[in-house]
């Protein structure tokens, strides 16, 4: 599988364990900006017209998803205060 990224330029990003005896490159930069896009698929999945694409045109399921994106973002950044 590693070659078959590596024939397309393409990165893995998983952290290997620990007792491995050839271990792999690993980058924790990549891997913490691919745990947030992780992070927001799963909140957008938490919205339910986005996880059952509700709305079949194109135009208006991004206008759900930018909902929902809008939604956690306000959410994230309330006032405490």
């Amino acid at each position: 599988m590693r070659a078959t990224l590596a024939e397309r330029s393409a990165w893995d990003c998983v952290k290997p364990m620990p007792n491995r005896v050839r271990i792999p490159a690993f980058s924790p930069f990549l891997y913490r900006y691919r745990n947030l896009v992780e992070r927001c698929f799963s909140k957008l999945k938490h919205f339910r017209a986005v996880a059952t694409r509700y709305d079949k045109r194109d135009d208006n399921f991004l206008a759900s998803v930018q909902l929902a994106s809008i939604r956690i973002w306000l959410r994230h950044n309330e006032s405490v205060t």
